[in-house]
């Protein structure tokens, strides 16, 4: 399953090496002899060039350190009422700390490498979509193949331009290749346009990609002709907040996914997080890491930031700073640094006897913790669990690297397809449909409980832990409920705080949260802006570069 990691990892120096001296052969004068220039790479290269080129342009997802470590739950979780910032003190990480508390500016480094990891990746995919077009076609780079890497290139370059609307609005939309300077200044389009953008690439990936049944063992990992549609259910989900006939839409490319027989739920919940279980029957798309020994606590103090990451920091990150160490480890090496701490708030989301809670959150046994003032941050001891690879007494099953390991990152899964389903039905209209999903996943996930028949029942039959009394059996109770479930089902995913602000509760959700957080808690939070905080400051450095100005509510 960590075939295509693999492949990425080992196409990262030529096409990047090769994509940087082209672009700068204007600037700097005519080739020299002996040098090589992009025609002559791909004539040689072959299939094998093209595929090295799509293997980059995979490269920035797996990114999580630039100037400062810049995994997505930096914002997903950690904006929400989901995860505090955790670490060591309030001033580990002080741009987190911002992010946490609603006291970002434009000069914060987890903003600016977001920014810039998924413009690498969009000029990459520019790259591709330039090149392989023009390729000539030959016994192994027939023309499904040639269709399936540009699907490859539109999929990602859509995927990049979500992650960077959904977080700072308007961005320069940039489809093509910059190789002069004169163009080097680009400016921000409007966020319809955007959308307009991402919805046309996803069309043209679902066009040409291939299903999951149809690639081999050595390319599973990659976009698929699912993941396209899992995409397109969600961008429009998304865009409904701005127009709602985008829920009907939607919802057409549900059923697309659903009708194809691609997916199904995990038996067993806490599998979607395994080793073992990488890129299995409910993963959708995910990123793919790999062991790799030479990989690095982050490139500290030197240039080029990016790259570095072969495995995930996120399972060193998130895991307890208080880590009891098996036998077979070497001291120091399981420990854990104690970011992005599961709220109290979260816990009680969860229903009595849901397995997800402990799949999603490790409650610290007070005689585990070795180093107790440092696992406490802000009164909270609740660790994120579902990417440390640690057993049920807080032990490492896995970690051979100081800073990294191998396990892949979910950013679509079968459950959140569902969901999401569920939602464009229901405010479609489609009251029926949207219960019958809803019910289908509380059933699969109540068969794991030892006593199933008082657990996890069906809507609307189960109580709205927040208010205290059932959930009615309309499209409002349907639309809270959807909700809760994707709170509890998507946990600790980076999924929260962008669904809190699409269906526009951020500022009330924020503001009670604050309200029942502790008093150590409260001290740190400013106030909520209301259609300010929804999106954070585009950088400063870019805004100098590209010669545009900020955001109208950030100005």
């Amino acid at each position: 399953m960590k075939n295509i990691a693999n492949h990425i990892i080992k196409s990262i120096a030529i096409i990047t090496s090769t994509i940087v001296l082209t672009m700068c052969s204007d600037w700097l004068g005519e080739p020299q002899p002996a040098k090589s220039g992009i025609d002559d790479y791909f004539i040689v290269g072959g299939e094998n060039a093209a595929i090295q080129a799509i293997n980059a342009v995979y490269v920035p997802l797996q990114w999580e350190f630039g100037q400062v470590y810049c995994a997505e739950w930096f914002i997903g979780d950690i904006a929400s009422d989901d995860a505090l910032k955790g670490g060591q003190s309030t001033t580990d990480i002080r741009d987190a700390y911002d992010i946490d508390n609603f006291k970002v500016s434009d000069n914060n480094a987890i903003l600016l490498d977001w920014y810039q990891l998924n413009f690498h990746g969009i000029a990459r995919a520019n790259f591709v979509l330039e090149q392989i077009p023009i390729l000539e076609k030959d016994l192994t780079l027939n023309e499904s193949m040639k269709n399936r890497l540009l699907g490859e290139a539109y999929f990602l370059r859509a995927l990049y331009y979500f992650r960077l609307v959904r977080v700072f609005g308007e961005v320069p939309l940039i489809t093509k290749v910059i190789d002069d300077e004169g163009d080097w200044k680009q400016p921000k389009a409007e966020v319809k346009d955007i959308y307009d953008q991402i919805f046309s690439d996803l069309e043209e990936a679902n066009q040409k990609l291939w299903r999951v049944s149809e690639l081999p063992d050595a390319d599973i990992g990659r976009a698929t002709k699912g993941a396209a549609q899992a995409m397109l259910l969600k961008t429009h989900l998304y865009y409904a907040q701005f127009d709602e006939s985008h829920y009907a839409i939607a919802k057409r490319w549900g059923d697309s996914i659903i009708n194809s027989n691609q997916y199904s739920l995990e038996l067993k919940y806490a599998d979607n997080f395994s080793l073992d279980n990488e890129n299995g029957r409910e993963s959708v798309f995910e990123v793919q890491y790999a062991e790799e020994a030479t990989s690095d606590y982050g490139n500290f103090g030197s240039l080029p930031h990016f790259g570095a990451t072969r495995g995930t920091f996120t399972t060193v990150l998130t895991r307890s700073r208080s880590t009891e160490f098996p036998t077979y480890l070497t001291e120091g090496v399981a420990e854990g640094w104690g970011f992005n701490k599961p709220t109290q708030d979260l816990y009680d989301e969860f229903e009595e006897g849901d397995l997800r809670r402990e799949a999603s959150i490790l409650v610290l046994d007070a005689n585990l913790m070795t180093n107790p003032d440092e696992e406490i941050y802000l009164g909270t001891s609740f660790l994120s669990r579902k990417y440390t690879l640690m057993d049920s007494l807080n032990v490492a099953i896995w970690k051979a690297h100081a800073t990294r390991s191998p396990i892949n990152i979910k950013l679509i899964r079968y459950a959140d397809v569902l969901l999401m389903y569920a939602e464009t039905a229901n405010e479609s209209g489609d009251f029926n449909t949207a219960k019958g999903i809803l019910n289908q996943l509380r059933a699969v996930r109540r068969a794991e409980i030892a006593n199933p028949a008082t657990q996890l029942s069906d809507f609307p039959n189960y109580v709205n832990r927040k208010t205290g009394v059932s959930f009615t059996d309309n499209q409002a109770g349907l639309r809270e409920a959807i909700r809760h479930e994707r709170r509890v089902e998507l946990a600790m995913e980076s999924h929260r705080w962008f669904d809190l602000v699409r269906w526009g509760i951020a500022t009330e959700t924020m503001n009670a949260y604050k309200a029942n957080e502790t008093p150590e808690v409260q001290a740190e939070m400013s106030d909520f802006e209301k259609e300010k905080h929804e999106y954070f400051p585009l950088p400063q450095y870019e805004m100098d570069l590209g010669g545009f100005n900020q955001n109208e509510k950030w100005k």
